[in-house]
């Protein structure tokens, strides 16, 4: 009996085990292990924003003006949606004052209304890529119009941009935002214990991966 035709049965698998095997290998290269100062800085006595049982909360301090945020939007977006069963994912409008308060304000206008998530994406395109929007100094009355192609009145936006709702939510995040000790945009921070440094928006999510995991074992210990 040959063995030539066992052989060329299991070529196919031969082949295809031998073409997985760079990608086994690079998935199983650890990470380089985080150093405090340089990955990430220590929040003392941080606490997390609005935590939920059962998932770590990651807060992305972004500001709607902020050009580096409009480049990272899809790509935290992405990451946010892959690691959504363990990760409680916040966006959070930083009311940083002059050209970023109107935009903060609107987006807690849109979370109040219903529609902060679906036209999110669609804030960055406006101010960033087709420029229906004004970077710089904007009236709510400017704002309003982008809502109304989610079923948000004019006046209805204009009354809750300037309500009780939103004041209360731009505090909860100034507050947030200063014991957090964020200073620009776009920045993470980690259960409310760790902001996120990073030199790039692939080490900014290398980092936050690994603060996830440290946060989901010390659960389990």
């Amino acid at each position: 009996m040959t063995r030539r035709p066992l052989l060329r049965s299991l070529l196919p698998s031969l082949l295809v085990f031998v073409a997985l095997l760079p990608f086994a290998a690079a998935a199983a290269t650890p990470q380089p292990a985080l150093v405090e100062g340089t990955d990430y800085e220590v929040i003392e006595g941080g606490t997390p924003f609005a935590p939920v049982k059962g998932k770590v909360e990651v807060v992305e301090v972004f500001g709607y003006t902020c050009p580096h945020c409009a480049h990272f939007q899809p790509t935290v977006s992405a990451w946010a949606k892959k690691n959504a069963k363990v990760v409680n994912f916040i966006p959070m409008a930083a009311p940083f004052g002059g050209s970023w308060q109107p935009y903060a304000q609107a987006y807690y206008a849109a979370q109040v209304l219903g529609v902060a998530e679906k036209s999110h994406d669609a804030m960055f395109l406006a101010l960033h890529t087709d420029g229906s929007l004004p970077l710089r100094n904007a009236t709510p009355g400017e704002i309003a119009p982008f809502y109304t192609r989610y079923g948000v009145a004019q006046a209805k936006f204009l009354a809750t941009y300037d309500g009780p709702d939103v004041a209360a939510r731009v505090a909860k995040a100034e507050q947030f935002i200063k014991r957090s000790g964020v200073e620009g945009t776009p920045t993470l921070v980690i259960n409310g214990r760790y902001r996120v440094i990073g030199h790039d928006f692939t080490d900014v999510l290398r980092i936050a991966d690994q603060l996830v995991a440290r946060e989901r074992d010390g659960k389990t210990r």
